[in-house]
């Protein structure tokens, strides 16, 4: 359970599911970047392993195509679009922890990939050549991944409307 900051902390409050928040993500980024680049730049174990599998850009992108089809369908159904069927708020509720725990994934997987990249790209050798394409592809996918994950989560949020600020004028 989540505590009220500035209240007394034996009063507890209901749980939250608070937005991703931006530096949190550069932070998990970094790190990843900084854990990848020297896997590659002081481990010569790395040229033994074989080249990246391609397997890594192909589960993110599926990743990212999925939650941005959940996304815009999310969308539509929270705003009650004609044609759109409503939407159960478990499962909004749902969408929004995989929204939260995809950016994160992306997050680290970019960071990653970004690292092995740098390092990749300071070497000269055939192999390193030759792992670049995936390296590129694959943090590309990490990046729509974080893309379409924040878009899921900010459609599911519930929008204001304004009939309901008049019933709380009136409730006063």
């Amino acid at each position: 359970m989540s505590v009220n900051p500035g209240n007394d902390p034996s009063r507890r409050t209901d749980p939250s599911l608070r937005p991703t928040s931006a530096s949190a993500l550069i932070v998990a980024a970094l790190a990843a970047a900084a854990a990848g680049w020297l896997l590659i730049s002081t481990n010569d174990l790395f040229y033994h392993i074989s080249p990246l599998p391609w397997t890594g850009a192909g589960v993110l992108g599926v990743l990212a195509v999925a939650e941005a089809y959940l996304a815009q369908s999310t969308s539509a159904r929270i705003q009650r679009k004609p044609g759109a069927p409503p939407v159960q708020p478990l499962a909004v509720a749902r969408y929004a922890a995989l929204a939260k725990a995809s950016s994160l994934v992306g997050a680290l997987s970019a960071g990653f990939t970004g690292g092995l990249l740098v390092g990749l790209l300071l070497e000269t050798t055939e192999e390193a050549a030759s792992n670049v394409p995936v390296a590129v592809t694959t943090l590309a996918a990490a990046v729509a991944l974080i893309a379409a994950a924040l878009w899921l989560e900010r459609a599911c949020r519930v929008p204001d409307r304004p009939d309901r600020e008049d019933d709380e004028v009136n409730r006063r």
